[in-house]
Parts: C-alpha cells; sequence; structure tokens
C-alpha cells in the first residue's frame, strides 16, 4: 500500500512516485485520483501527457472508467520543466511513450522539490520492459504496481496482450487491440496454444 510522504519544509527535495502495470490495471485511475488529493490540498499542480495520446480527449487525462483531469499535451519531456515552473506536483501519464530524457527530467524535478507522480506500461505488448519505466522506476522513492483481472483466468493479469498482428511497438488502442492477461494465459497466446 502506498503511504504518502510528509512534507519537511526543511528538506528541499521531492521525491518521484510510479504507478506501473498492464493496460486495464487502474494506472491512470490511481494517478488521478493523487492528483485530485494534491489538488484539494490546495497545492500546485500541473498534469502532462504525451502530444501522441489522443484516444480519449486532446487535453484530458481520462481514465478507461472515464474519471479525468485537465492537463497539457507535450511532444517531448524536455518541454515539462519549463511548463512545470513553480508547482508543488506533477503529474505524467503514458510515460512509456516519452524518450529516455523523462528520467532525467522527473529527477531534475523531485531535486528541485516537486512531487513528480508517474503512470505507465511497465511492459510492452511483447513482454519486454517498455521505454524509460524500468529507468524511472529503479529511481523513484515508490513504485504501484497494480493488476488488471486476466480475461481468459480471472487471475491478475499483469501482461497487455495485442490481438492483431500489427508489430508496431506503439499502437493506441482500447479492448479492441488489447486484452490484460495473467503470466499464464499470456504464455499460451503468444506460443498459441490451447
Amino acid at each position: 500500500m502506498f503511504l504518502e510522504n510528509t512534507v519537511n519544509h526543511k528538506e528541499q527535495f521531492g521525491w518521484i512516485e510510479v504507478i506501473c502495470g498492464s493496460m486495464f490495471s487502474g494506472k491512470t485511475e490511481e494517478l488521478i485520483r493523487r492528483l485530485k488529493r494534491a489538488q484539494f490540498a490546495k497545492q500546485r499542480v500541473e498534469i502532462f501527457k504525451p502530444a501522441i495520446d489522443t484516444r480519449y480527449d486532446q487535453d484530458m487525462v481520462v481514465s478507461h472508467d472515464a474519471n479525468q483531469i485537465r492537463s497539457t499535451p507535450v511532444p517531448a519531456a524536455a518541454n515539462i520543466p519549463i511548463l512545470a515552473d513553480g508547482c508543488d506536483v506533477v503529474g505524467i501519464d503514458e510515460a512509456q511513450f516519452f524518450d529516455d530524457e523523462i528520467v532525467r527530467v522527473c529527477n531534475q524535478l523531485a531535486n528541485k522539490g516537486v512531487r513528480v507522480i508517474v503512470a505507465g506500461l511497465d511492459m510492452d505488448f511483447k513482454g519486454n520492459p517498455f521505454g524509460p519505466m524500468p529507468n524511472l522506476m529503479a529511481t523513484a522513492e515508490y513504485v504501484t504496481k497494480v493488476h488488471a483481472v486476466c480475461t481468459k483466468t480471472g487471475n491478475l493479469a499483469q501482461y497487455s496482450h495485442r490481438k492483431n498482428d500489427n508489430e508496431s511497438l506503439v499502437l493506441l488502442g482500447e479492448n479492441d487491440e488489447y486484452e490484460p492477461l495473467s503470466r499464464a494465459a499470456y504464455y499460451k497466446a503468444t506460443h498459441h496454444l490451447k
């Protein structure tokens, strides 16, 4: 369970929280929950997402359950520090779509006293670590791994199985393109076992 850090005004450093897991596991829902709590506490909050993620809305971070929060789409991680100037809390959704610069940006913000909350897929559809997420998890103070429910077995799912033959690493999609699977179900699906 994640326990929110208490603010120590004598220490001028922030921290990084990473929320990771498969598709349909509630990563964005948890990100939105934490950011809305910070807003309720009257903290200065700014939320960012990659400009390529236009699935639900151009300017909103939206969960699969239609919970949403206003965000700023950015083409690259390097844009974030300029736009986040003066913030207490920075939220970043779909971090796997950023390049490795996102790791430096998150650490730079945390070193300036900002609480940085990052959500993203930890593995791609092939079951490999996805983009900058492993490095973000390694440098974060807090990592929360959330799980979906396997559509085949009902067990916990940590894999995002692509249901079509498209081999592109980045393919934005929903239920039509992806399903959450447990390890056993993912192995059977990717090795074409019955």
